[in-house]
């Protein structure tokens, strides 16, 4: 799975290196959801992640880990090494992005549904 460009498909996303090159930041009104950085060849990624369902993934999962230099409890680290199927990563991804989309302000939230609709908001509800 191309990670850098399944996350530059989410609705207004913008990519940015405050931590030089080799990290790329994520964000959707200026509030990260993801950090993707390439080390010896593997790609991993941080991302926002409900706290009950970051356990769970990390006891299914040995690729997913704590989140890496962030809040232990909110963050999981996803190593891209073949191990985590590609849909699951994507709907991974799909939860950070919208757990981020929730915490917006009001009208942040208003403003992005009326442009995008709540389907492409949240997907990680399209499940449910």
């Amino acid at each position: 799975m191309d990670l850098r460009n399944y996350l530059l498909g989410k609705p207004e996303v913008q990519e940015d290196f405050p931590f030089g090159p080799e990290a790329a930041v994520f964000k959707i009104q200026g509030k990260m959801f993801a950090l993707l950085v390439e080390r010896a060849g593997v790609a991993s990624i941080n991302l926002k992640c409900d706290p009950e369902q970051a356990i769970g993934l990390r006891d299914l999962f040995p690729a997913v880990t704590p989140g890496y230099h962030m809040n232990k409890r909110h963050w999981n680290t996803v190593r891209d090494d073949g191990s985590v199927p590609a849909g699951e990563l994507q709907r991974m991804v799909d939860h950070s992005y919208a757990l981020v989309v929730r915490g917006l302000t009001r009208a942040q939230r208003l403003g992005l549904e009326a442009r995008h609709g709540k389907a492409a908001l949240y997907a990680d509800q399209l499940e449910r």
